[in-house]
């Protein structure tokens, strides 16, 4: 079995257009909650969004594309540019029949079915536009990468709600591992800021109703939480076989030493009580890589700040870790980016990584009120400074679908 090494990173989110900034910005607390601005929120029971701000597709694609591409693929395709130039990889200098593409999504082409939707009830069936399909389904942002950087390995896109991307990638890690790739681009991607998406979670109450302070909302192991915020953007990275990376010169930035998935096998969106298959995922994605507990100093919650996940979660973490759990940090980045529900494990995968290469763990903002369910060290309200071994980040998503991955700096 071959060593799986990251060589890029690409990121949009709602705290910045690259990872540069959105990682100053996680260490820093801020927040990208605020009243959401594409659309009129009246008669919503929610307001607000992490929505990514400032975002110019046509620094990547030109106006023709960017009419006929969804969001959630302009994203993903932002965040894959980003990766490749920093990985150097291409299809000019490297066999493209073993460089796949596997982008997750939850949901896809939301705004793009909303729309057709309303053409369709209001205009007739003539008017549904011709390129609805291509933009909607939520395969194409994998697709359109793979024709932008002429990639023909491995391509194909997860499904799993909001464990998508972080399938993606460990199923991506696993393809090189076991010799079917050389190199993937992966991650995840979502744009589901849309009246009837924040209309749907609203009225399963599933998220937080804060309007009138955004900023605060998320706050994930918080007692006062009351649901996730909405957020929205792409998440992706280049990983290589080892000997693929160095025979090419490429910039090492880490390993992936682990991945682990499950079924919760009990609700379509609850949490198993005790987070019977969150440890399930753990404890694969830990025996997978021969880690042992206690080099694991940072574990990126999925933490969506609803009351009954965190605690499920927290429990989780407990069980697989022991008395190491009260060692480890154990925090939630949604706290400020909001969840990207399909893109989410692919960001916090990146965010991990990041940890793990330099030794500082993002704060997890908003905890006010100690919850007694919830009481691992967050990082309440500040970064960590702390040398990390191994990083680990989970994924939970509706369905009972759970993934687990665990990364480290690279040292030569």
């Amino acid at each position: 079995m071959r060593r799986v090494v990251v060589t890029g990173l690409g990121l949009v989110t709602p705290l910045g257009a690259d990872v540069p900034t959105t990682w100053s910005a996680l260490l820093a607390g801020d927040s990208g909650a605020a009243p959401i601005s594409r659309f009129d929120t009246s008669g919503h029971g929610v307001t607000f969004a992490c929505e990514v701000k400032d975002f110019d597709p046509l620094q990547y694609i030109d106006r023709k594309e960017a009419r006929r591409y969804d969001r959630f693929a302009q994203y993903a395709i932002a965040a894959s540019d980003q990766a490749v130039r920093q990985s150097g990889l291409s299809a000019d200098t490297a066999d493209p029949r073993h460089i796949g593409v596997v982008i997750g999504s939850g949901i896809g082409g939301m705004e793009t079915y909303e729309e057709n939707c309303r053409t369709f009830l209001e205009k007739g069936p003539s008017r549904v536009s011709p390129f609805f399909v291509p933009m909607f389904i939520p395969n194409m942002a994998a697709g359109l990468v793979s024709i932008r950087f002429g990639f023909t390995g491995p391509n194909f896109a997860p499904v799993s709600a909001c464990a998508s991307s972080a399938h993606a990638i460990g199923e991506s890690y696993r393809m090189i591992r076991d010799g079917m790739a050389n190199a993937m681009v992966t991650g995840g991607s979502e744009a589901c800021v849309t009246p009837l998406t924040v209309a749907a979670f609203h009225n399963m109450k599933a998220m937080s109703t804060r309007n009138d302070d955004p900023v605060t909302a998320s706050r994930p192991f918080d007692k006062g939480r009351d649901g996730f915020v909405l957020g929205e953007g792409g998440a992706v990275m280049v990983i290589e076989a080892l000997d693929h990376a160095t025979a090419r010169g490429a910039t090492i930035l880490g390993e992936i030493v682990g991945y682990g998935l499950s079924a919760d096998a009990f609700h379509m969106s609850a949490p198993a009580p005790g987070g019977e298959g969150a440890q399930q995922a753990m404890q694969m994605c830990l025996d997978s890589g021969g880690i042992t507990p206690e080099r694991v100093g940072y574990i990126n919650a999925h933490g969506t700040s609803t009351p009954l996940g965190d605690a499920a979660e927290t429990s989780a973490v407990k069980g697989v870790f022991g008395d190491h759990a009260r060692r480890l940090v154990f925090g939630s980045t949604k706290s400020m980016t909001g969840h990207l529900l399909g893109g989410a494990g692919a960001l916090e995968a990146i965010v991990s990584l990041c940890a793990a290469r330099t030794g500082e763990i993002p704060p997890t903002i908003n905890q006010v009120t100690p919850d007694p369910d919830c009481d691992l060290d967050c990082a309440p309200n500040k970064a960590v400074i702390r040398k990390i071994d191994i990083a680990l980040t989970n994924a939970f998503g509706f369905g009972g679908h759970n993934a687990s991955l665990a990364l480290r700096g690279w040292d030569e």
